[in-house]
């Protein structure tokens, strides 16, 4: 059963799969072909009326493109039997379908996945590698995305935050966590499911996305909005926009146009009741205070006791956990269909953080649940391999100005 942890004496450990060049080997440089994954439809006709095929056919050939792509999951055109060999041959010698590498697999004891992901260098850059996360439930599997190499908002608590930005992940980048992790777990049409692994017993393997990974999703706004757009279509991928939620540390000016123009659930990682300390633990706060990230909230398109806005809030002992707080957040969420997801810490190396004593955090959600707020205590999943909510980080990091230029006129000479 999804979510079950053995007893302490079979206790499995966790496993590490090291993959690194296993399937799709990084080019030594950028590739010349552009990848179709995260387009449009109109876009896909776009590429296809560039190399040549026939206006009247542009609909039909690039309805044909989408369901092998989405639907079938393939990653070779040589696998679209009902596109013709020409056609075919003239796709693989301009395009391809971009998926990451996989570096790594680690599995948990609890049968949480993370991946380690490699995308090939652009331009005068080198390639990068960011991290996915997928969390098997009872009933769900959520995946958890990336969507930038590093992050520029340095929370203080997150691991992730210590990583500086390197660039952001373009839509295919963002769709291709998806395909591979939909692959590796059995979760395509003629992919099986690895032997043991722990999945829902019935249903989509990967049914729900959360934009929770690395980086903020507001500041790659249209890539994360492109890539949802595919991840929702009704005719592909087709998770509804219920089951796909986007969290962002509070980018305000982008939170209504998230509601107006992505329509998926909001989450907001709030951590704080008072300005002076969110302003430590979310530097953003500095810019967008909580008056103007609550006013956002309320205003947001759609919300409603079925469209609740989720409030993630860590649990940092003897920071912000005390009863006062509870009674502050009760107090600042008046009025807002909200659930408040309780996060305990999950400690990586370096920090100076600790998790509230579990008494504690149950306190707090007594209260908050006494106050009429659902306040679940999330479960921690994945911290034998740094896979939990805030230790997500990998090795890329930006090259300096000098080292761009050389790889610059390296690859033009």
């Amino acid at each position: 059963m999804a979510g079950h942890r053995p007893t302490p004496e079979s206790e499995p450990m966790s496993v590490s799969i090291d993959l690194a060049g296993h399937n799709r080997p990084t080019p030594e440089k950028a590739p010349e072909r552009q990848s179709l994954l995260g387009l449009s439809r109109d876009s896909l006709a776009e590429r296809l009326r560039g190399i040549g095929v026939p206006e009247k056919q542009l609909r039909m050939r690039a309805g044909q493109l989408w369901h092998w792509l989405y639907v079938r999951g393939v990653d070779d055109f040589s696998a679209m039997a009902n596109i013709s060999k020409d056609l075919r041959t003239a796709l693989a010698d301009n395009f391809e379908i971009a998926r990451p590498e996989i570096v790594e697999e680690q599995i948990s004891v609890d049968g949480t996945r993370k991946w380690l992901f490699r995308f090939p260098a652009r331009g005068a850059g080198r390639p990068v590698e960011i991290e996915t996360v997928y969390i098997p439930e009872e009933g769900r599997g959520t995946l958890c995305v990336s969507s930038q190499v590093g992050c520029t908002l340095t929370c203080t608590f997150c691991h992730t935050g210590t990583q500086r930005l390197v660039r952001n992940l373009t839509e295919g980048e963002i769709v291709g966590q998806i395909l591979t992790a939909r692959e590796r777990l059995g979760d395509l049409p003629e992919a099986d499911t690895p032997m043991g692994a722990i999945v829902p017993s019935d249903g989509r393997l990967v049914s729900n996305i959360v934009m929770m990974g690395m980086g903020e999703p507001l500041y790659n706004f249209d890539n994360v909005k492109q890539a949802l757009a595919v991840a929702s279509d009704g005719d592909g991928l087709a998770l509804s926009r219920r089951r796909i939620t986007l969290s962002t540390s509070g980018v305000v000016p982008m939170i209504g146009r998230t509601g107006e123009e992505m329509g998926v659930m909001l989450a907001i990682s709030l951590h704080a009741v008072r300005d002076d300390l969110r302003d430590v633990l979310v530097p953003i706060n500095k810019k967008y205070p909580l008056d103007e990230l609550l006013a956002a909230c309320r205003a947001y398109p759609g919300l409603s006791n079925a469209r609740r806005i989720t409030f993630e809030y860590v649990m940092l002992k003897g920071v912000n956990d005390s009863l006062a707080d509870a009674r502050e957040l009760v107090r600042l969420l008046r009025g807002i269909p909200a659930k408040i997801n309780l996060i305990p810490f999950n400690p990586w190396p370096g920090t100076d953080y600790e998790c509230s004593d579990w008494d504690q955090i149950e306190r707090f959600a007594d209260l908050v649940n006494d106050a009429g707020y659902a306040s679940p205590i999330r479960t921690p999943r994945g911290r034998d391999i740094f896979a939990a909510c805030g230790q997500l980080k990998s090795e890329s990091e930006r090259m300096k100005k000098a080292d761009r230029l050389a790889l610059a006129a390296a690859v033009a000479g």
